[in-house]
This record gives structure tokens, C-alpha cells and sequence, in this order.
């Protein structure tokens, strides 16, 4: 099960702030789904898979709980969610794979016990859809390939489920995002980094003081990797320049503050790069994004909506949209959209300058999840 073009994925040393990484329940899920075609079409149980990582550089080692054949034309496996030191309602859960074939030549993904469907636009998956978002289901797919080996895909049938994953759900925004009957399958890169506030806010100056530390003309906050890609291909930036932030907005930047007062430094632009759901909350004053400590931020959006003149019914639909990334998709018709965001963006530079005004501008752009950009980047 080696993979040689991949090197492992080092899950024992700590993060940069000192805590454990951990793997998504997206990670989960593949491993579980290449443990049960393992079972199922080589006769090889195993306590452990290798599955490729969005990263091409990297594979993840994951422990495999239970392998167990469901009849003679299916098998189910078992992986059990470990999120390091990170704070997750899903850690320690039960995620399993129910592997068949189908004969139909493709990979059909079906939501198990636990996994919510889809019943409310807004989000990165079609309505009736499985909760399983395209990035594991990405990974999936690379399993399949990798244990399949080149022979014929004769199609498979993926039901993707989490033991107790109701229970889990209420716990998370799912219900009011309109994801029924349990979680998502979750993760865009495989691993969950640990960003728990006591720890970021222990940590959050040693990156910055990296980011600052050859004195460069700007650096990049991101909340997650929404932006990165800009931040490296537009802005020319390197990776030591970009700072993924998660939820802490108002820590980072008095953070920020803090050393460019201390180290008498000089930052021609702190640019702040990720999608409007998290960044918008500033404009109501939101320093603390996370889904637990904050509302969503349609409402904030359909108030800046209403100052820029959309016409009321456009304001309503705003405010009743199911995510912002929902808002995004409404107003991407019409022809102010473009003007709207960069608008949301000033105002948003306008209050974090605010808290690092040793920052000779502050500037925020927008990107919708996929990565397009939607204000004055577009």
C-alpha cells in the first residue's frame, strides 16, 4: 500500500502552536471506503490504510477499527475520528463506509445513518444530495482508483455514514443550513489544524512575527485556505507571509499591532483574504467568527444590500438566504454584484485598520467557496 511519488504525512510532530493535528471526517470516511474494496475485492483486511491527500506531495496513514463483510457483494468499514487537540463535535465518532458493487461503471455516493442530505441551496452540494463535500469525495475517488489498479471500474456504490451522527449534528449549524439527519464530510485538505482559541491566541504572535520577520511589504491573513491561492499567485507572496488565522480576526490583528509597535516595523499592507460568511461578521462587530461564539452573517450582508440601494425584495431574499455563500449565488445575475462586494470589502478594510493602524492600509478581498473571486479581485 505504499504510495512512492507521496511522502508520509507527519501526524506525531506537533503543530507550530504545540498541539496535535488530526484527521478530517472526510479522511475518515476515504479510509474507511479503501479498507472496505480492499476487503471486498482483494480478500485483505487491514488495520491501517494510506490515502492520498488533496496535497500531491503527501499521503495520511489512518487506523482502520473494524472491517466486516455485509454479505458476499458488500463490506463495511470503520474509522474512528481523531481531531487532535482540536475542539470538534465529531472527534472520537464512529465514521463507516458501506462498500458494494454496482455495475453501473460509476461512483455513486449515498448518505448512511448519521450523514445529513442536502435539502436547502447554499452550499457547495446539489440539494438531495449526501452531505459529503467535493473535496472528500475527491479523495474517494483516488481510493478507488488506487485499488483498483488500472482494472476495470465495474461502479460502486458509496454509503458514507456516521454512528450517532443525529446527536452530532445538533450541535453544529447543520440544521439551520438545511442539512437533515445528521453531519457533513467535512475537510479541504485532509488534516485538521489545531486552532482553539487559548492555543491560537498562546501561538499567534510567533507567526506573525515569521510573516514580519524580513520585513516585507505586505503579508496575508486568510481564515482558512480560501485566499491562499491569491495570496501566492496574484500577490506574490510566500507561504511564510500568509497567515491562516481561523476564527480570530480581532486577535490577529491586535496581534499584529502589537508587534509592529514593539518591533518599530514598517507593513505597507495587511490584505485579509476569505469568503464573506466568516469576514463579514466584522461589520457587525464580530472579531470571534466562529459558528459557536457568532450568528450567520446574511443579515450584516442584507443591510449593506439595503445602503447600496437593491430594491427590497433583493434585500429580502438576502436576508433570508440559507448561507452567504447563497447570497453569493443570488446576486451573481445581477450587475451591481461585483460593486456590492468591493463595497462590503472598504467597509470591512475601514473597522480592522481601525485595530492596526500601524498598517499603512488594510485590504480585504472576497472569494466565493470555490475560489472566485467576487469583489474588486474579479
Amino acid at each position: 500500500m505504499s504510495q512512492p511519488a507521496r511522502s508520509p504525512f507527519d501526524l506525531v510532530t506537533p503543530a507550530p502552536n504545540g498541539l496535535r493535528r488530526g484527521y478530517t471526517t472526510g479522511s475518515c470516511a476515504t479510509a474507511a471506503v479503501k479498507a472496505a474494496l480492499l476487503q471486498l475485492l482483494q480478500g485483505e483486511t487491514v488495520s491501517e490504510v494510506n490515502i492520498s491527500l488533496p496535497d500531491p506531495e503527501y499521503y495520511l496513514t489512518v487506523p482502520v477499527h473494524k472491517v466486516a463483510r455485509l454479505g458476499e457483494h458488500a463490506v463495511r468499514a470503520e474509522v474512528i475520528k481523531f481531531a487532535g487537540d482540536d475542539p470538534d463535535n465529531t472527534d472520537g465518532a464512529t465514521i463507516f463506509a458501506e462498500v458494494s458493487v454496482n455495475g453501473l461503471g460509476e461512483l455513486r455516493f449515498i448518505a448512511g445513518a448519521g450523514v445529513g442530505t442536502v435539502t436547502q441551496p447554499g452550499i457547495r452540494v446539489p440539494v438531495g444530495e449526501p452531505a459529503i463535500n467535493p473535496t472528500p469525495r475527491q479523495m474517494m475517488r483516488m481510493a478507488v482508483e488506487e485499488v483498483l489498479e488500472g482494472a476495470l471500474d465495474p461502479g460502486f456504490d458509496l454509503v458514507i455514514g456516521c454512528e450517532n451522527g443525529a446527536e452530532i449534528a445538533k450541535k453544529t449549524f447543520n440544521p439551520r443550513l438545511g442539512i437533515l439527519g445528521g453531519i457533513s464530510i467535512l475537510g479541504t485538505s485532509g488534516i485538521v489544524q489545531p486552532m482553539s482559541l487559548s492555543a491560537w491566541i498562546a501561538s499567534i504572535e510567533v507567526y506573525i512575527r515569521v510573516a514580519l520577520g524580513e520585513r516585507p511589504d505586505a503579508i496575508a491573513f486568510t481564515p482558512g485556505k480560501i485566499g491562499s491561492v491569491y495570496a501566492r499567485e496574484v500577490l506574490h507572496m510566500q507561504n511564510k507571509q500568509v497567515v491562516q488565522i481561523a476564527n480570530f480576526v480581532g486577535a490577529s490583528l491586535d496581534h499584529t499591532q502589537l508587534v509592529l509597535q514593539e518591533e518599530q516595523l514598517p507593513l505597507g499592507a495587511l490584505w485579509v483574504l476569505g469568503h464573506p460568511g466568516k469576514i463579514a461578521k466584522v461589520l457587525d462587530g464580530v472579531w470571534d467568527t466562529h459558528s459557536g461564539k457568532s450568528g450567520m452573517a446574511m443579515g450584516t450582508v442584507a443591510a449593506v444590500a439595503a445602503d447600496c440601494g437593491f430594491a427590497p425584495d433583493t434585500v429580502q431574499d438576502i436576508a433570508k438566504a440559507n448561507t452567504v455563500e447563497n447570497v453569493i449565488q443570488i446576486l451573481q445575475p445581477h450587475p451591481a454584484a461585483q460593486a456590492f462586494w468591493t463595497e462590503v470589502e472598504q467597509r470591512t478594510a475601514r473597522l480592522m485598520h481601525a485595530r492596526v493602524p500601524a498598517a499603512q492600509r488594510v485590504e480585504v478581498r472576497l472569494f466565493a467557496m470555490n475560489g472566485t473571486a467576487i469583489g474588486e479581485a474579479a
